[in-house]
């Protein structure tokens, strides 16, 4: 997925993964701007209420980025951070947000979110991450990428890793093409967060119990396309499914182990 955290993936602001559509992902410096670039974009996106949810979520998207050309950038979807290259190898190191879950809905102009079917699992706060990308260009049509996605606050949420692989089959002068694919391994604490039930959270929910080890728990598919109509105006699509995997699949707060995800985002940058 594109720049694909994350997240793509993992239980944290739909949304703002999807909008990372819009925005080259932190890791991707052998795309870095060769000067200062400011984006705005806006859009709509849609995916799960929480991860392993069988309701969707759409709602409005919203991008601000900045990015420097000596590597520094800051965004409402990538975060704070530094990014540069050496050859084939790009990196990166910044700060960023993992949404929390409610287990109620809630709804905002963002869209709803949380369900009434969690009710009884307990609120799973957000934290602040430190986000460490490496990504190695293969060829011009293979690159790889790791990210490592760690707590700073709420560190009892656990730390995860999200492997990707991303080809450009096609490019223009106009327009891109991009298949991305994402695998997504989190440690015992992660996965226990998201997708396990304790012993007090069966008895408030009636869930049965269920304890979830660390692992791969998601795989994700990505089709991005970018059209630029001129130097300042592009438009930013994706279409994807993301299937969850392991201990996270056998989770009994899953209803549907695979779930859509879309994107479609208008920007500007200067």
């Amino acid at each position: 997925m594109s720049r694909l955290l994350r997240q793509s993936c993992p239980p944290m602001a739909l949304l703002a993964v999807a909008a990372l559509a819009v925005l080259a992902a932190p890791t991707q410096a052998a795309e870095a701007p060769k000067g200062d670039v400011f984006t705005l974009g806006a859009g709509v996106a849609i995916g799960p209420r929480y991860s392993g949810s069988d309701q969707n979520r759409a709602g409005l998207g919203l991008a601000v980025d900045y990015a420097a050309s000596n590597g520094f950038f800051i965004g409402t979807t990538r975060g704070i951070g530094y990014g540069s290259q050496a050859g084939k190898l790009d990196y990166s190191i910044a700060l960023g947000y993992r949404e929390g879950r409610k287990d109620s809905i809630q709804s905002s102009f963002m869209g709803r979110t949380g369900s009434d079917y969690l009710r009884g699992m307990g609120e799973i706060k957000g934290s602040v991450t430190t986000l460490l990308g490496l990504g190695y260009t293969v060829t011009d049509w293979l690159r790889l990428g790791l990210q490592a996605e760690v707590p700073l606050s709420q560190r009892d949420n656990g730390s995860a890793l999200h492997f990707s692989a991303s080809s450009p089959f096609y490019t223009s002068d106009s327009d891109r093409l991009t298949l991305g694919l994402t695998s997504s391994w989190g440690n015992r604490k992660y996965v226990q967060t998201y997708y396990g039930v304790t012993a007090a959270q069966s008895a408030a929910s009636g869930f049965r119990q269920h304890g979830a080890k660390s692992g791969i728990y998601a795989y994700a598919l990505e089709l991005g396309w970018k059209h630029k109509f001129d130097a300042n105006w592009s438009l930013m699509a994706s279409v994807g499914a993301m299937q969850l995997a392991g201990d996270a699949g056998n989770s009994p707060i899953v209803k549907r182990k695979t779930a859509p995800m879309g994107s479609v985002f208008v920007t500007y940058s200067y």
